[in-house]
């Protein structure tokens, strides 16, 4: 689905590569999170990829195709939803939804299908006419999203799909992105949200200054970076709290595990296993701020 090698690129007037030599593959199907400090070289990798920039060097390539080869075509094919969503605020929701249409060429019965079916995903359908300069911010990013599906794309270009979310609208955002994922879709994911990458994404890349760190799944990356122990948490009668731990080879034939288990309640128990974040530091040396 996305190709790339040894993709490489400069602004005009720098000194230094804002991307140096990266390469990753993205199979159709899958959640591709890219994840990096700001500055890194996300936004600048996902605006080569949907002709936004012009200008490097390597190779890159969305469904076969070198990306210098496409034309306006491509964002038939695609879909984007940008960090900051803008919209015409004197518009309503369901005029600014026809108003993209229409630049794709969907008019009449099948807009109208299209768009109600959008708004209903997610959840917008009750402000449709509801001008959006009225919307709170969850609102925004999910008609961003409604947007970006107007194509029906196959590949699905997402920043910060999440970003100055609440808990609320933000899983309601994740779970579009699931359901899209399992209709088939393929989904390049920027993001630097932990939590996005944790949940979501099926491969993660890490990127700092423009080099990539690390390519992996990842449940593989947090098993690889964290230590092989649990954690048992006790609370006795007295309300005292015991922390203990032991090593998770052989964990059901360890009689000081099992022994422990039987002496006090058990208020928690978890293995050790690294944060994404904490793999991110470990393999960057960078932090995400």
């Amino acid at each position: 689905m996305i190709s790339v090698s040894n993709l490489s690129f400069k602004y005009p007037k720098q000194d230094t590569n804002t991307l140096n030599n990266i390469s990753f593959e993205i199979e159709k199907g899958q959640v591709f999170g890219f994840l990096g400090p700001s500055g890194s070289g996300k936004s600048t990798t996902q605006k080569l990829l949907i002709g936004l920039l012009k200008g490097h060097q390597g190779n890159a390539q969305l469904f076969g195709r070198d990306i210098r080869n496409w034309g306006s075509e491509i964002y038939h094919k695609i879909g984007i939803g940008f960090e900051l969503p803008n919209h015409y605020n004197k518009l309503t929701a369901l005029e600014n939804l026809k108003l993209f249409a229409s630049l794709y060429g969907i008019q009449g019965k099948s807009a109208d299908d299209r768009i109600e079916k959008l708004l209903t995903e997610t959840g917008l359908i009750d402000a449709a006419n509801q001008t959006t300069d009225a919307f709170s911010k969850g609102m925004k990013m999910r008609l961003n999203f409604a947007r970006a599906l107007l194509p029906n794309p196959e590949l699905l270009f997402l920043d910060e799909p999440t970003s100055g979310l609440d808990p609320v609208n933000a899983q309601i955002v994740r779970k579009m992105i699931q359901r899209h994922q399992q209709s088939g879709k393929t989904i390049f994911l920027t993001t630097h949200n932990m939590v996005d990458a944790d949940i979501l994404c099926d491969q993660l890349a890490f990127i700092v200054e423009g080099e990539i760190k690390h390519i992996g799944a990842p449940d593989a990356m947090k098993q690889q970076y964290g230590e092989r122990l649990v954690e048992v948490q006790q609370r006795t009668d007295s309300g005292e709290t015991i922390h203990c731990q032991f090593s998770m080879e052989d964990l059901p034939n360890n009689k000081a595990f099992l022994t422990q288990l039987g002496k006090h309640n058990v208020e928690t128990i978890h293995s050790k296993e690294a944060t994404l974040e904490d793999v991110f530091i470990k393999v960057t040396g960078a932090s995400l701020s």
